[in-house]
């Protein structure tokens, strides 16, 4: 039988170490504080739906104080008057003046050279010429039918008289027995046929006097219509010779020098420096407020100027409508066409208003929440906002003074309730 060392063996007893024990205790306490440390972090991290870093977000926070509502905006002097001449009719053009030209109110610009025209006035001339002569001939013959019937009348007017007296003479002869009855009888016929006489000759008299004053008439209007067609030739014509219609100065040319144009067809501008105003684009948010008669500020060249809203497009283009802002009170002698001036239209001004810093989650939520941060949790909060500004936005509902709110970077929660703010 093989014997084992179980005779051999002895248990020997080792005693604990001091300096370890006091590590592992040490260490035991320490993971105990990290862990009190790091537990509302790991509550709120677990708590919350997403977690974005705070580099790439924006906050601000709400504020009270005073609102102003206003449009900030680049413009250019435009003309208030800037009249495009066009051809009247259709010819060579010669210019008189070239681009940039100062010009008077009259002052010829261009002609226009149309013989066609010119020919045209000369024939209808030489028609209403014509017609004032068979005019004044309607006169003169109005005047001998006239004469003509007046003589027939004052004849037929003697025949009658002497009728009556014969006849009389035949009755006091009859009664005396000096004639025979048959001679009073005939003399009663010859009165009644100098009667009817008369009577044709009053109606020949009067019906001559009307036809003659009809024809006269007649003429009359046929010649007063010949000479209205040849004033508005004479206006062409006259016209012919294109005039500036006001004080100013030379615009765009649009043709060449001697260059043959169609009726209508553009000549050239002219630009009324006297009366500028500046032309601004307003983003169409700002455009719903915006109304003819309201203040604004002009400035430029180190001037600034007092402004009034007077022009708003009806249309909008590009997400943008223009608008037209004039000078109150006289317009500054040293701008000019096109430069370039900056604008300022008050809209709205209000004191101790609840507002925060305009950004992007207005867009992005259409006003109806913001993102509340407090203790490094972004919670999705409703919101009632008002009027906007160029950098500020009217807190109504939801929010607080000393409220801070992520103002943009909002797109990176996904719509998500609550966000961890990381550093």
């Amino acid at each position: 039988m093989i014997r084992d060392t179980s005779a051999q063996d002895r248990l020997i007893q080792v005693k604990p170490s001091r300096k370890k024990k006091i590590l592992w205790i040490g260490g035991a306490v320490a993971a105990v504080i990290v862990l009190v440390l790091i537990m509302p972090g790991i509550a709120r991290l677990f708590s919350a739906d997403a977690s974005v870093s705070a580099s790439r977000l924006a906050f601000a926070a709400v504020q009270r104080g005073p609102f102003i509502r206003d449009i900030a905006a680049e413009g250019q002097v435009v003309a208030a008057v800037s009249p495009t001449l066009y051809a009247t009719y259709g010819g060579a053009v010669t210019l008189k003046v070239h681009a940039g030209d100062t010009v008077k109110k009259g002052q010829v610009l261009a002609l226009i050279d149309s013989p066609e025209l010119i020919n045209k006035l000369a024939q209808e001339q030489s028609n209403a010429d014509a017609m004032q002569v068979d005019y004044l001939r309607a006169q003169i013959e109005a005047r001998k039918q006239t004469s003509q019937m007046e003589k027939a009348y004052d004849n037929a007017k003697i025949d009658d008289q002497t009728a009556r007296r014969d006849l009389d003479r035949y009755q006091t002869a009859y009664k005396q027995g000096g004639v025979s009855e048959m001679d009073v009888d005939r003399s009663k016929d010859t009165l009644e046929k100098s009667d009817i006489a008369l009577q044709h000759a009053t109606a020949d008299r009067n019906l001559n006097n009307n036809g003659s004053q009809f024809d006269i008439q007649a003429k009359k209007l046929a010649h007063d219509r010949q000479v209205l067609l040849v004033q508005d030739l004479q206006r062409q014509v006259d016209n012919l010779n294109v005039r500036s219609p006001v004080d100013g100065q030379v615009g765009q040319l649009f043709i060449a020098e001697r260059a043959t144009v169609a009726k209508d067809a553009q000549l050239l501008s002219v630009i009324d420096l006297s009366a500028l105003e500046v032309e601004v684009k307003v983003p169409e948010s700002f455009a719903r407020d915006l109304a003819i008669g309201m203040g604004g500020d002009i400035s430029g060249n180190d001037n600034n100027w007092k402004g009034i809203v007077s022009a708003i497009s009806p249309e909008v283009v590009n997400g943008e409508v223009a608008a037209r802002v004039r000078f109150d009170g006289a317009t500054p002698k040293q701008l000019r066409q096109n430069q370039r001036l900056s604008v300022r239209i008050l809209l709205d001004h209000r004191e101790n208003v609840l507002t925060v810093q305009r950004g992007s989650f207005v867009d992005e939520s259409g006003g109806s929440y913001a993102y509340v941060v407090r203790d490094g949790i972004a919670a999705k909060t409703p919101i009632r906002v008002g009027e906007s500004s160029i950098d500020k936005v009217e807190i109504l509902d939801g929010l607080k003074e000393g409220d801070n709110i992520v103002i943009s970077g909002t797109d990176n929660f996904k719509g998500a309730a609550r966000v961890v703010i990381s550093r």
